[in-house]
């Protein structure tokens, strides 16, 4: 059995960092340098369609050859692997329990007892980890401290487990796609006092991720059907154009600063292809919008301090002034090469960038 949530923090070893995703499967390796990373290998592979559909492995045998010739290609060694789920296969759930318990009395607790009560299936189909997050006082004056409970469902680690298995790779780490990035952005997290709410908006090909995190630790989570692909859909349909599972469509491409940037030079025509993608990101707004109202009116004292933008989706210029105008809110793309500090041989665009979060934030449970 995988636990899906083994430690937050990164543990020694000499495995790789493998996400997969409806459309790739991106690779990474890193290397402890000082006080730094190296990163000593990123390569990626296309995959086709109905291999990865709606977060779950549809095809194994097709994934596990994907992944199998894109080790191989790049005269990659390492045997483990740290991967992850979507975040929409995942359960989460923030458990306040008393502070005094022992590890025994703890585990007792969440697992056996409350774990019955968060789980939408029967406790015994669910893979099932928890962490420890923050010490607080109740209402009452008494110490508790903040339990995050994590499960996938069995068949969901099976699957994984079963096609790394004919990848000829053991899996080390099964955790959440969220968790990796929130991993990789630990550093800026950090600059965010007990009372600032970030909001993690990871773009990805058929959806968007949707994380509050405050203290360093997840909230609130919502995973809703917007991605690049509705984004590419969008705007091929507008501009009569094929549609292309690739998102090398959108990149170079700049979103408005102003609702009215939409307008041709002469002012009498409006670009179809950037007003339907505009129409597709004022949706993402409404559902971000409607994500944040929600978590702030359950919780007292706390505000959103700021929007950071990740995936391939965010690679998009001006995206964070789209957003920053429209929720009134400060957002910032993310850049995980600087995050983290990492030497890299060779330069990867600004525009990628974004996209390495999930990743990275995996390889480094095994560097």
């Amino acid at each position: 059995m995988i636990n899906p949530f083994k430690k937050l923090f990164p543990n020694k070893s000499t495995g790789i960092g493998l996400e997969i995703t409806p459309e790739r499967v991106n690779l990474a390796q890193l290397a402890k340098q000082g006080q730094s990373y190296k990163l000593v290998k990123y390569c990626s592979a296309e995959l086709p369609e109905g291999v990865f559909e709606e977060g779950k492995i549809a095809d194994s045998v097709a994934l596990a050859e994907t992944i199998q010739q894109l080790v191989t290609d790049n005269k990659i060694k390492a045997k483990r692997v740290a991967t992850a789920v979507p975040m929409r296969e995942a359960i989460i759930r923030i458990i306040p329990v008393p502070s005094e318990l022992d590890d025994q009395e703890l585990r007792e607790l969440i697992i056996n007892q409350q774990a019955s009560l968060c789980l939408p299936y029967p406790r015994e189909e669910v893979d099932l980890d928890y962490q420890k997050l923050d010490f607080f006082q109740d209402d009452d004056g008494i110490e508790k401290v903040n339990v995050l409970l994590v499960g996938t469902r069995q068949e969901i680690t099976d699957s994984y487990v079963d096609t790394f298995k004919q990848a000829n790779l053991q899996i080390d780490v099964l955790e959440v796609n969220s968790f990796a990035l929130m991993r990789t952005i630990r550093g800026q997290l950090q600059q965010f006092g007990d009372k600032e709410a970030v909001v993690l908006v990871d773009i990805e090909f058929d959806n968007t991720e949707i994380a509050i995190i405050v203290n360093g630790g997840p909230q609130f989570s919502r995973t809703v059907p917007i991605g690049t692909f509705q984004m590419q859909n969008a705007l091929a349909k507008a501009m009569n154009l094929p549609v292309s599972r690739n998102p090398e469509v959108l990149q170079g491409m700049s979103i408005p600063a102003t609702r009215f940037d939409s307008l041709s030079t002469q002012g009498t025509a409006v670009n179809p292809g950037m007003s339907s993608l505009t129409r597709i990101l004022g949706e993402l707004t409404d559902e971000l919008r409607r994500s944040i109202n929600f978590y702030l009116n359950q919780s007292e004292d706390l505000e959103v301090a700021q929007l950071l933008l990740a995936g391939p989706g965010a690679g998009l210029g001006q995206l964070d002034e789209f957003f920053t105008q429209r929720l009134s809110l400060p957002a910032m793309q993310i850049d995980p090469i600087s995050a983290l500090s990492l030497n890299i041989d060779k330069e990867i665009a600004a525009i990628q960038r974004p996209g390495l979060g999930v990743v990275l934030g995996l390889a480094l449970r095994e560097a």
